[in-house]
């Protein structure tokens, strides 16, 4: 008997048709995710999930699923997850990080630019037919992103994509992390460490790296936003809970400062009534971070590779809970 799949949505190729290669798969066909109820509904009688950043994955779908083996998801984060109910039930989860690396560096780099050069505000005042003079030395003024100073907060892979992209601006690279690179290896980045608070003070732009934890919500709040420079712009690709929303809106409107550019938001969809939507000094855009497609395609490929590792009793290629095997071995879940 193969197998049974549950994906809660279409992922680009070749990811479903690896799997159905080796599985029976049940596929929500639609756009929308689907809700908590029919999650729970569909993972009753199968073997393995694969699931995205937008399907709750809490200790209610869990449960239901009885025989569940592998939990794999198509996104490098995991608070959707209750990882720790799934480890505890002997459940392997696996994840996609590294693939989607520069993808979402050209994205941060891209908010970057375009708050900075007021492009997005600019597009729209074209397209409004208000440009009615033809040059103006004071029209659509921004910020110089050649030799500023970007602060890169949480430098792991795609903090360290943005670092390279930035020193093609010549700027000065300054970081926050828990972990301190050895002198060695800023040297050779070409990049300074600095406090979070005298991170904030001297960067003309701070760009956002860190995972959704505890420690990181609302980590740009009221009291980080002001200690910004009046000129500065922040850029969030990381989660959207790391920014007090709030807050910003605040800093924005009361011009604490000049701008943001954002791919990510605490609740998303954004809501209708968001005040950001009427701010012309911030840069929407709806989670694409990772949305080329080539990184999605291997996102697909990495999360298929995942799920059907653990059914044939390996390692898969990036798993959360190694640990897991201590509860349940490989042996006991292979399938194929």
């Amino acid at each position: 008997m193969k197998p049974k799949v549950y994906i809660t949505r279409e992922v680009p190729s070749p990811g479903i048709e690896l799997i159905r290669e080796h599985c029976d798969v049940v596929l929500h066909e639609r756009e929308e995710p689907p809700d908590h109820i029919e999650i729970v509904r569909n993972i009753q009688d199968k073997d393995a999930l694969l699931c995205f950043v937008t399907d709750r994955i809490d200790k209610d779908v869990i449960s239901a699923g009885a025989v569940l083996k592998v939990i794999s998801t198509y996104s490098v984060g995991f608070e959707h997850i209750d990882v720790v109910e799934a480890t505890k039930r002997g459940i392997y989860i696996g994840y996609t990080p590294g693939v989607l690396t520069e993808a979402t560096a050209d994205c941060t780099f891209a908010l970057l630019l375009n708050a900075a050069r007021r492009t997005a505000e600019a597009d729209r005042f074209v397209r409004r037919f208000d440009w009615t003079i033809s040059w103006s030395p004071t029209m659509f003024l921004g910020e110089s992103v050649w030799e500023s100073t970007i602060g890169i907060i949480g430098l792991g892979k795609i903090g360290r994509a943005v670092a390279k992209r930035a020193k093609g601006f010549n700027m000065k690279i300054l970081y926050n992390d828990v972990t301190r690179l050895s002198p060695q290896e800023e040297k050779e980045l070409d990049i300074k460490f600095r406090s979070f608070d005298a991170l904030l003070r001297e960067s003309d732009f701070v760009s956002v790296h860190v995972p959704f934890t505890k420690e990181t919500h609302h980590l740009m709040d009221e009291k980080n936003l002001r200690l910004m420079k009046p000129s500065a712009i922040l850029i969030n690709t990381s989660r959207g809970p790391t920014v007090d929303g709030a807050a910003l809106v605040k800093a924005l409107k009361e011009k604490w400062i000049a701008g943001a550019g954002l791919d990510v938001y605490e609740k998303e969809p954004i809501e209708k009534d968001n005040p950001l939507l009427q701010l012309d000094n911030v840069v929407l855009l709806p989670h694409i971070g990772s949305a080329t497609r080539e990184a999605r395609a291997k996102m697909a490929e990495l999360a298929a590779f995942n799920l059907l590792a653990v059914l044939r009793g390996e390692p898969p290629p990036h798993w959360l809970n190694p640990e897991v095997e201590n509860i349940r071995p490989l042996s006991e879940v292979k399938m194929l």
